[in-house]
């Protein structure tokens, strides 16, 4: 009995929120290397983006909830969204044509767009905290949880309790669905395999006729509803604060990069690693050691390798090892 306790600790505390939270940091790191591997430039602006598309987002949650229009158990931010993906593709095809493309034509080198897009990260934040302020925001309607500890207990009749939250399950079913359709485009699709193209030889691809500027349009509007989609997940997990978003970029940039940066793949598989390494190291293993091992052994500690606040900290170590003895990340994408 102990041993299905410890079971269900580690389900509640471990597995399910490192799911969760693993599969909307690949969602945010497809976008990331979906810039690089394209537009061939670090995007230091994209955890702000996944911001901006956010707040659009929840301003038109609130607009619909006040008019009496929801999602029933669901909750209403998903008939929102659309018009989160719309106003947050807007924004980036606009500072495209203001800012990035000038230092696109002159081939500007990707140093100088690194630059360039953290003015535009500066910029963006300043717009979303400006709009809807710089504290907690919560969105969230519909049904809290599809489980809860109660109800586990009472059906198992074991002492520890396993809850999870609709939005874990919204979460894990979005980004399935995302990965699928994001998969099928650039795989099945002309203007995908074009996209792929031009991302492995600029050049050559040009010489068979490939429209540049197509392919920009398309990989802009592309990562503006995988920023949305992954900024809107985390908030409805979570909440929503600007500087939060602004924080997440650390270990975003760390799941694109240990998977490797250009490889879509590895941005999935490099979510997961930095989401269950951060939660494997800022969880208190206290409990689960407590059921697992026999009374005199049991810990008087939390068992708590570093706290929660330090827990970007665990993406900062893994994302230097990656860059001094694997730069190429998992899947061997391109060199940072």
């Amino acid at each position: 009995m102990d041993l299905m306790n410890a079971i269900v600790a580690l389900t509640n505390f471990v597995l399910i929120p490192g799911i969760a939270y693993g599969s909307q940091l690949a969602i945010g790191a497809l976008g990331v290397t979906m810039v690089y591997g394209i537009l061939r430039f670090s995007n230091f602006a994209h955890g702000d983006t996944m911001a901006f598309g956010t707040m659009i987002t929840i301003l038109a949650t609130w607009g619909l909830q006040a008019a009496g229009i929801t999602a029933g158990p669901l909750p209403t931010a998903l008939l929102a969204l659309p018009i989160g993906i719309a106003a947050t593709a807007i924004l980036v095809l606009t500072t495209d044509r203001l800012v990035y493309r000038f230092y696109r034509e002159v081939r500007a080198k990707p140093v100088i767009l690194v630059i360039v897009s953290i003015g535009v990260m500066f910029v963006m934040n300043g717009i979303v905290r400006f709009v809807i302020g710089p504290d907690d925001q919560n969105f969230a309607d519909g049904e809290r949880f599809l489980v809860t500890a109660r109800d586990f207990k009472a059906w198992s009749g074991l002492e520890e309790g396993l809850a999870i939250k609709s939005t874990q399950v919204l979460t894990v079913v979005t980004a399935v669905i995302v990965v699928a359709l994001l998969f099928w485009f650039l795989n099945r699709t002309r203007t995908g395999k074009s996209m792929r193209a031009y991302s492995d030889n600029e050049d050559l691809a040009l010489l068979s006729g490939i429209n540049p500027e197509r392919v920009v349009l398309v990989t802009w509007l592309i990562v503006a509803a995988l920023a949305t989609v992954a900024g809107v997940l985390y908030g409805l997990d979570k909440s929503f604060k600007p500087f939060t978003y602004f924080q997440l970029l650390l270990p975003i940039f760390a799941a694109a990069i240990v998977g490797g940066l250009g490889s879509p793949l590895g941005a999935i598989a490099g979510g997961f690693v930095i989401a269950f390494s951060e939660v494997f190291v800022t969880y208190a293993w206290k409990k689960v050691l407590a059921y697992s091992l026999p009374e005199p052994l049991e810990p008087s500690g939390l068992v708590q390798l570093l706290s929660t606040d330090y827990k970007f900290a665990v993406s900062f170590i893994i994302l230097l090892v990656v860059l001094l003895f694997r730069p190429t990340g998992l899947f061997r994408g391109k060199s940072v």
